[in-house]
């Protein structure tokens, strides 16, 4: 494999993890693509080594998975080691409901997604970037980890700690010297809502009625910002919104 830069995108198969595989591809990454839905992947895979002529290696994995991630990643075959860029993009919200009648089952998900597996990600990668003498984590976030809003108590409180982590991660790791950033997103369509509400299509459009969101690509090209700066600087947060959305839980409807 040549000197293109790698990039590791978890939650790649869809939304905003997808939109960032697709820009990157555009500007010359070989890519290292992480989901859930091994079709997906698959599909993605063929559409960008035809279109931009890079490499993609795919990893069939759900980041929840302790063992999976360690054994993906300690076998990570030595061609693919030398990651540039990690984009923990894998996240979800599970439900909508005040915290007496929150779904116990949906915060350990949050919980285990959001958190624990940005972490195991994290963990196993970055030795690579230490070896390497090289490399930038950038963590999405979003504006519900800058504010809270009504029943989006456990959802809120796991993208919080991705605010702290993403701010710890810059700390300890800028000795190496490791770039890290996150990006705050507010209201973007993609599949976020489709999950939340458990599949309800009907439910979940709603959301978005009104006012124009954000879209995955809007989102992507924040991150490539970030990605692009010298190496000298650094992009420690990023907070995007629809112009509509001034904060979490206000929207401006048509």
């Amino acid at each position: 494999m040549n000197s293109k830069p790698i990039a590791l995108i978890t939650g790649a198969t869809s939304g905003i993890g997808k939109a960032c595989a697709e820009l990157l591809a555009t500007n010359n990454f070989q890519l290292i693509l992480t989901g859930r839905r091994t079709e997906r992947l698959v599909e993605l895979k063929q559409n960008l080594e035809k279109q931009f002529a890079i490499k993609v290696l795919i990893l069939t994995l759900d980041v929840r998975n302790r063992e999976a991630v360690e054994l993906a990643f300690s076998s990570l075959p030595k061609e693919w080691q030398s990651i540039d860029v990690l984009i923990n993009n894998a996240g979800l919200a599970m439900g909508l409901s005040s915290i007496e009648n929150g779904n116990i089952d949906h915060w350990d998900t949050m919980i285990d997604t959001n958190l624990k597996g940005l972490l195991y990600v994290t963990k196993n990668v970055v030795p690579y970037m230490i070896e390497h003498k090289k490399g930038h984590i950038v963590n999405v976030g979003s504006i519900a980890g800058k504010e809270v809003y009504a029943n989006g108590n456990v959802y809120c409180a796991t993208k919080h700690a991705v605010d702290a982590l993403n701010r710890s991660m810059r700390l300890d790791l800028s000795k190496y010297p490791i770039r890290v950033s996150a990006i705050h997103p507010g209201a973007v369509e993609t599949e976020f809502s489709v999950v939340r509400f458990e599949g309800d299509e009907v439910r979940a459009k709603t959301v978005y009625e009104g006012f124009e969101n954000l879209v995955a690509t809007d989102v992507a090209e924040a991150v490539w910002f970030m990605l692009n700066r010298p190496p000298h600087v650094n992009i420690n947060e990023m907070t995007i919104m629809p112009t509509a959305q001034p904060m979490a839980g206000v929207i401006n409807r048509k």
